[in-house]
């Protein structure tokens, strides 16, 4: 498949997309635009972004078509090999995970405009942006040989799984961590400490390299867009990750927030990018992809993303404690006396995992994702003296998934825990992942252990009290 976008009036918000279809060899075709993306589970229908709608054979001949679904179009292509779809889109949302374009500025997510032929998903395709001479462009994507403005992509998911940013004012350094390149860059008016940037970028990403063994990419693409106003956003994707932040004017906060969501993305590339759970292997983007190990995608990665900053040196004791503390706070104040448990929650994203819950009904994924990853931890760690520890779990989810392209159960998941921990962790799975029991008692009983211990106040706040700075386990869990 191949597809032309250009905005000829950036101020009008507009995206202009022809999509050319080739080797026609049916009655009709059907044209589907995606109804949610990668990262975020939730239906978002994009078509209704989607200002006007029309196909034409190559002589210029309006079609006949019929709008099927709310994303899909049936198209008569009796006798016709080859079709041109024509669209508008409307992009002016600046999130991670939306489209963008005015006068500086053409941020794409490629999966909100760009729709595909049924049954043509693995096809080869090609993309070509009008772009001024003095744009410059950023994507997971290769160019074709000699056009800069022109991507391909192996299919249709690696097309959706590359956001491009392009404008005047970016700008990029590099840094290598084994055969991989790793490219780190910047857009608005944000003035980064290159030096300290790049080296402690280096830092958590080889500690995550040390821990999986290797990477799954050749290339790997930060992309930050730093507004003026208050932000915080990021998507992970194949090889690269688009995060939005702001305020760039914030300082020392809004870098402790970049390396935070930057650890937290790279992670993503192998655990959810690789390492996929078997309902979303592969994506079906019509509908509900429904899948209970929500926790094991962004929980595992919250928990790990600021775990590798302080394994890594990058983040002091101190740093990395607030930063457990607020997992900690945000679980056990917000939702610990949730009905739900985490496979509950994890299915329900689809339902209202974005969105403001009723009271006590819903957890995050996020944040009990992370304590019940960080009770499994300390477990393994414990009970092996740090020779084993989550680490290894996800190594050999890496091993047996990841690099197969296999999709993993949750029964999978419970079975690769327990090999690791030589033993049963049916109590741990009963309470901990399907159930909803409080678990403030088992995280600071672990904790205390490590010289650290969770305190509440009168008013039940709570706090990370550090016990023992000298704590043996603490310092080899830590690294320090």
């Amino acid at each position: 498949m191949k597809y032309k976008i250009d905005a000829k009036e950036p101020q009008s918000h507009l995206l202009n997309i022809e999509m050319l279809v080739e080797n026609i060899q049916s009655e009709t075709i059907e044209i589907q635009l995606p109804a949610w993306r990668p990262g975020r589970y939730e239906l978002q229908n994009f078509a209704k972004n989607i200002q006007s709608f029309e196909v034409f054979d190559l002589a210029g001949n309006l079609l006949d078509f019929s709008k099927t679904t709310k994303d899909r179009w049936l198209v008569n292509t009796s006798e016709i090999q080859e079709v041109k779809v024509v669209l508008n889109y409307f992009a002016n949302v600046q999130n991670a995970g939306s489209s963008f374009v005015d006068d500086t500025v053409m941020y794409i997510n490629f999966v909100n405009c760009l729709p595909y032929v049924e049954g043509r998903m693995d096809e080869t395709c090609e993309v070509s942006i009008s772009l001024p001479d003095d744009y410059k462009i950023v994507c997971g994507l290769p160019n074709k040989v000699n056009e800069p403005h022109t991507l391909l992509a192996s299919d249709y998911y690696h097309l959706v799984d590359s956001p491009m940013l392009a404008s005047p004012y970016l700008q990029h350094k590099t840094y290598h961590v084994g055969d991989t390149e790793f490219f780190i860059w910047f857009l608005g008016n944000y003035i980064p400490n290159w030096e300290k940037t790049l080296t402690d970028f280096q830092q958590f990403t080889k500690k995550q390299l040390e821990v999986m063994g290797d990477f799954p990419e050749k290339d790997y693409h930060f992309i930050n867009w730093m507004l003026p106003t208050s932000f915080y956003h990021g998507v992970e994707h194949r090889n690269s990750t688009m995060i939005v932040l702001g305020p760039a004017s914030e300082g020392d906060g809004l870098y402790t927030d970049l390396l935070g969501i930057s650890s937290h993305e790279l992670y993503h590339a192998w655990n959810i990018c690789k390492i996929r759970p078997i309902e979303m292997s592969p994506y079906d983007f019509t509908k509900e992809n429904y899948f209970p190990t929500g926790f094991v995608a962004e929980g595992v990665t919250t928990y790990f993303g600021d775990l590798f900053l302080a394994q890594s040196g990058v983040f002091n004791l101190e740093a990395y404690l607030k930063e457990l503390e607020t997992v900690i706070k945000r679980h056990f104040e917000q939702d610990g006396k949730a009905f739900q448990s985490l496979v509950e929650s994890s299915f329900d994203l689809w339902l209202d995992g974005y969105s403001q819950p009723i009271p006590n009904r819903r957890v995050s994924i996020y944040q009990k994702g992370a304590v019940v990853a960080l009770i499994l931890d300390l477990m393994i760690r414990l009970k092996f003296g740090h020779r084993r520890s989550l680490g290894n779990v996800m190594q050999l989810m890496w091993e047996r998934f990841g690099k197969t392209g296999e999709g993993y159960s949750i029964e999978d998941y419970q079975k690769v825990c327990e090999e690791v921990y030589a033993g049963s962790l049916k109590t741990y799975f009963k309470d901990c992942i399907y159930g909803n029991i409080p678990l403030e008692s088992l995280a600071n009983e672990l904790l205390q252990a490590f010289g650290i211990s969770i305190e509440w106040n009168e008013n039940g706040k709570i706090h990370l009290e550090l016990l023992d700075s000298e704590n043996e386990n603490l310092k080899l869990w830590l690294n320090l």
